[in-house]
């Protein structure tokens, strides 16, 4: 075990040869270099929301699971936050945050291969600063899921909304609407719906809104559920728990028209040459924040 400092943060590291990804040969600690490198780009995306860690212990090849909440043996200096739980029973969690670059470590020491971020931040859980469509396509192909993306993407700005669209690291893409924070969730999750329901209407052969996937055909999902309080997304530049070692990508528009692109596409190594080449196209979206208000009205036209 070594001691590494992050200013006043020191991080016990252990085990760092230990092979997490062992089809690819890479271990806890490329995974650690890994979140050290791009430390500067995802920690804005991070910062001040409650997350879900996807650990993988003993690698890929064996079973992960979730941590909701913090542990007892976290370090103190780790950011938490209580919120009320997600089933809106009594009671309340303590969820994991990470705001600096010794908690990105830390937690990549403890083989959380994957961030889930919330849609909202700490101090205000109930009022999400984005909106999300996750589209989920039906069938192995995935040049329907770029024709939805960008029918989505065409529809947000038809609303008055500036879209982003991210690669998730495994089977589908993200778009998302960056959004004031003046709404709840139950009134974003309601607006979501009535877009989801109306591209489903203007293209019934492509897009779907059924949840039950023998009903769905070959159409994509508009699965917009995680619109809710609770819910999680993968984080942009999270490595994903998979052969590959993809990682969910920010991407710019125009790259949807790319004929090469895959919803798994990324690595790490290809992530941080791509942001050394070209920075975060998602950097600054909630300056481009808009009123869901703004968009409800606009839709209702």
């Amino acid at each position: 075990m070594a001691d590494r400092k992050f200013g006043p943060y020191t991080v016990s590291m252990s085990n760092e040869d230990k092979v997490l990804f062992p089809a690819d040969g890479l271990t806890k600690g490329d995974l650690i270099d890994y979140y050290e490198a791009v430390a500067d780009v995802i920690l804005p995306h991070l910062r001040d929301r409650p997350l879900a860690l996807h650990r993988f212990p003993d690698g890929i090849g064996q079973d992960g699971f979730v941590q909701q909440r913090t542990s007892d043996h976290f370090p103190d200096w780790l950011d938490g936050q209580r919120v009320p739980r997600a089933d809106r029973s009594e009671g309340s969690v303590d969820h994991p945050v990470c705001n600096k670059l010794a908690s990105l470590v830390y937690l990549a020491d403890q083989a959380a291969i994957s961030l889930h971020r919330w849609l909202s931040r700490t101090d205000q859980p109930n009022k999400p600063d984005m909106l999300i469509f996750d589209l989920d396509p039906s069938t192995a192909e995935f040049a329907p899921v770029v024709e939805a993306a960008h029918r989505v993407v065409q529809m947000m700005r038809e609303l008055g909304a500036k879209p982003y669209v991210m690669t998730t690291g495994s089977r589908g893409l993200h778009v998302v609407m960056p959004l004031r924070r003046e709404a709840d969730f139950d009134e974003v999750r309601d607006v979501a719906q009535a877009m989801a329901a109306e591209l489903a209407d203007r293209y019934p052969d492509s897009l779907t809104t059924e949840h039950r996937k023998r009903n769905r055909g070959d159409r994509i999902y508009l699965d917009v559920l995680r619109n809710a309080y609770g819910q999680t997304v993968v984080a942009p530049y999270s490595v994903r728990g998979r052969k590959g070692v993809p990682v969910a990508t920010p991407i710019t528009l125009e790259e949807l028209d790319n004929r090469h692109l895959r919803p798994d596409g990324f690595d790490m190594d290809s992530v941080v040459h791509r942001l050394t080449q070209h920075g975060d196209p998602w950097q600054g979206m909630h300056r481009h924040g808009v009123s869901i208000t703004t968009v409800r009205d606009a839709l209702s036209r």
